[in-house]
């Protein structure tokens, strides 16, 4: 069965980055950049972007167009004969089934909210009162179950309708729309009466904070990880999530130049979240937090506070509804395309199938806010959603990554090899490869990456 393929570069750009773009670019990045110092801390951020996501990224993309496969098929085309790189294969495919079991709950909330805020539901509350809101939707196993189905139903319908159909245009007005919002919702922060302190906040290089604690304790070493960490996690790297895209693209365009347009694209969205964020905050005295607190207390305490709160509150979780969507259909589509890889299979029994298997696979991490809050595997406050979290984020990710920036620098003997890979990334017209920091990315690059799987361990276990 033939391959399908983009209708439009402009779709293959903005679905790649809707898959990058989720909730850490909302509930995390504002967070850290007000934390170690405002533009100071973005700055060490865009550098180990530049030198660690966009190569690997490039990497992933190019294993993807070469092989024409999705991640359970994709090494399997390219390695040398013998070899047992497609092994991991299962391993990124358990990725995408781990990420969605518990991505699925988060968007089901998103939904949820966005009823909640338009009904009023927050109407004079108080942040407690905001708080116990969130801890009732929570604890309801039924209300969760039924928006993880709408969720899990929605992403099967579109990727139902094929690539072009489906996934291309559904994904192309989901994200033109989140832009648009994300600029009104910028323009209606900055211009709140006391917005301007936020601004400060987040925009003002601050290297006291990039370097010291709040006790005056030296703290780069912390702020570094946590760059490279945001850096790392932001794109989605190593479980073919990007790779599947890559696959359905052509070659009139080299990689390169396609992956900057997408990193810039998750930046401009991780950066404009601040914008919304810092101005509300300070603008009605509330600090900002991060995680699912910011998201579903926080911001729903501001927009109370705002005159026209409930619409632009609305708005709001429109716009995280869409960024949560349009990762949710990407994943999808890259589990699809692994069965119908793999098993050649249709695309509707792959759809009907797979409609099942994650809404059954997304139940363990709604029950452990309720049924199965007894579980909490690394001591009290966690959950299920912990643990999926941590095996997808903390492990997948950065092994995978790891493993595929090694397919292509080593040697073809013995993987993909790396004039393999610059023949492929390089194809088409656009930048090229810096082919030239082969050294880098054989010897240096690898260490960084394992450094980041490390000190996730670190921080994870020794530093609580």
């Amino acid at each position: 069965m033939e391959r399908e393929k983009f209708s439009s570069r402009l779709g293959f750009i903005l679905i790649s980055a809707g898959c990058a773009i989720g909730l850490g670019n909302v509930w995390r990045f504002p967070y850290i950049v007000g934390q170690y110092g405002g533009a100071a801390f973005v700055l060490v951020y865009l550098f180990f972007l530049v030198i660690m996501g966009l190569p690997i990224m490039v990497m992933e993309f190019s294993v993807g167009r070469a092989s024409q496969k999705s991640i359970l098929c994709s090494f399997q085309e390219l390695e040398p004969k013998g070899t047992k790189w497609h092994w991991y294969g299962w391993f990124g495919m358990a990725g995408n089934y781990l990420l969605m079991m518990y991505y699925t709950t988060i968007a089901g909330w998103l939904i949820l909210y966005f009823i909640k805020m338009l009904k009023g539901d927050f109407v004079g509350l108080d942040t407690a009162g905001v708080g116990a809101e969130f801890g009732a939707v929570t604890a309801d196993p039924v209300i969760q179950t039924i928006f993880v189905a709408v969720v899990v139903v929605l992403g099967m319908l579109v990727c139902s309708r094929g690539l072009k159909n489906g996934v291309e245009k559904i994904n192309k007005a989901m994200m033109l729309c989140l832009l648009v919002l994300m600029v009104v919702l910028a323009i209606r922060a900055i211009t709140l009466p006391g917005a301007a302190a936020g601004l400060e906040f987040y925009l003002r290089p601050n290297f006291q904070n990039l370097l010291y604690d709040a006790n005056g304790n030296l703290r780069l070493g912390e702020a570094v990880y946590a760059a490279m960490g945001q850096a790392f996690f932001t794109l989605s790297l190593g479980i073919g999530a990007m790779a599947i895209f890559g696959s359905y693209i052509g070659r009139e365009r080299s990689l390169m130049g396609e992956v900057i347009n997408i990193t810039v694209l998750d930046t401009c969205v991780a950066f404009v979240s601040g914008l919304i964020i810092f101005p509300s905050a300070f603008a009605f005295g509330v600090q900002p937090d991060a995680g699912p607190n910011l998201i579903f207390v926080t911001l729903p305490n501001i927009f109370n506070e705002m005159p026209g709160g409930r619409l632009w509150g609305a708005l709001f979780f429109v716009f995280m509804s869409f960024a949560a969507m349009s990762t949710v259909t990407a994943v999808f589509e890259n589990i699809i395309s692994c069965w119908m890889d793999k098993w050649q299979v249709s695309r509707k029994r792959a759809v009907w199938t797979n409609l099942v298997l994650i809404f059954v696979l997304s139940l363990p991490c709604l029950l452990g806010f309720n049924v199965l809050s007894g579980f909490q595997p690394f001591g009290s406050g966690t959950g299920v959603l912990d643990l999926e979290d941590f095996i997808v984020s903390q492990n997948l990710l950065p092994l995978g990554s790891l493993l595929y920036l090694l397919f292509c620098v080593v040697s073809k003997k013995y993987a993909w090899g790396y004039e393999n890979f610059l023949r492929e990334a390089d194809q088409g017209e656009g930048i090229r490869f810096p082919s030239k920091l082969r050294f880098y990315f054989t010897f240096i690059l690898p260490l960084i990456v394992l450094a980041i799987f490390v000190l996730g361990y670190r921080e994870k276990f020794f530093l609580q």
